[in-house]
């Protein structure tokens, strides 16, 4: 039997939709605000109402009846840290998607699960989110920084990494909890991540801190410069966040975050340009071996995903510095609508227990 779910994947000035009947697509549309419609409002959260009405009315243009649809599910957002999985959206859930305070801010993905649930309540349906960015199942050596005050975190592109990461168990004949894998996914922020028996143990901070530079974010930092650029008072606090994950990266050295295009400078013979984004797939190569040492060497599988992924150049010279520690799956751009639908179908035919959010 096939299932019919809608996704629901909103981001700062755009919220992306599908319907899946299963694994077919019945359509993908990004609906685009604009920003000074989306000024309107006082906070994120306040923006639910509009931004359902045009999933709705997204519907009736694809000719896709609510009738039809049998669960919805949203972009997780930044719940507390939870185990990965289906989640069915709950109170608590909504409340704490309301909070700033627990991870300091609140991010446009929150919407995801106050209009999925809105949506299902409406038809009397499931709604559910699946591995937000705060999946964690770090072990707890992989908790300890080195600074008692500081705990490492996990923060990473967990919907997109676990999604490919069933696909490669797949592909080697195996069941997603019974091997090794490091998942690599490669956008504007790179997670590399150690993913033992179908958990993802450690990871860098994706977001700000550690791991590889990335093309907007500027990874990890020399602690005692860093130290030293807080306090000569150039900058305020808000300006280096803003520094070092929106235009740090390939943005400072070299003025774009589009990989493609870097290449094409490099193919051009911009030595500037291939050294810097040879020192970003150097640093990542890094991290990937980090990884092997978690997994103790034993790793079934490298896979790597994410829009950096359609450029060959990217591939190749990654391969080159990891192939001595396992094969390489390449599995090129985003695909979080499916893995949002694919999360919630394991649920509706009974694969994987829907998980409550405590």
């Amino acid at each position: 039997m096939k299932y019919r779910v809608l996704a629901i994947n909103p981001g700062s000035t755009s919220t992306k939709i599908s319907v899946f009947d299963d694994t077919e697509s019945v359509f993908v549309e990004t609906l685009r605000h604009e920003a000074s419609k989306i000024a309107e409002f006082e906070g994120i959260i306040e923006q639910y109402e509009f931004r359902k009405e045009l999933v709705l009315n997204a519907l009736t243009k694809h000719n896709v009846s609510l009738e039809s649809i049998e669960a919805v599910v949203g972009r997780g957002g930044l719940v507390r840290a939870i185990s990965s999985g289906t989640y069915k959206i709950n109170e608590k859930m909504l409340k704490d998607l309301q909070d700033p305070a627990i991870w300091g801010r609140i991010h446009a993905s929150n919407l995801g699960a106050f209009i999925a649930k809105a949506i299902a309540d409406e038809r009397g349906i499931p709604a559910f989110i699946v591995d937000p960015v705060t999946v964690d199942e770090f072990e707890d050596i992989a908790r300890i920084s080195g600074c008692p005050e500081i705990e490492r975190q996990s923060l990473l592109h967990a919907l997109n990494l676990r999604y490919c990461g069933i696909s490669i168990a797949e592909q080697l004949g195996k069941n997603f909890n019974d091997v090794n894998l490091i998942g690599v996914h490669m956008g504007g922020g790179i997670s590399v991540a150690a993913i033992k028996k179908g958990k993802m143990v450690d990871v860098n901070n994706a977001v700000l801190g550690m791991g590889p530079f990335s093309p907007q974010r500027a990874g990890a930092l020399p602690i005692g410069d860093l130290l030293e650029l807080a306090f000569s008072g150039k900058y305020s606090h808000k300006e280096l966040v803003n520094m070092f994950t929106k235009t740090g990266g390939l943005i400072a050295y070299l003025g774009t975050d589009h990989g493609g295009d870097v290449v094409k400078r490099i193919e051009q013979g911009d030595k500037k340009a291939k050294l810097v984004f040879d020192a970003m797939l150097y640093q990542i190569s890094k991290e990937i071996g980090a990884c092997a040492t978690v997994l103790k060497g034993k790793v079934d599988g490298i896979f790597l995903t994410g829009g950096l992924v359609y450029n060959n150049y990217v591939v190749e010279v990654l391969k080159e510095r990891t192939s001595f520690i396992a094969k390489s799956f390449v599995i090129p751009g985003e695909k979080e609508m499916e893995a949002l639908t694919q999360g919630s179908v394991r649920v509706l035919k009974g694969i994987e227990e829907a998980k409550v959010y405590k």
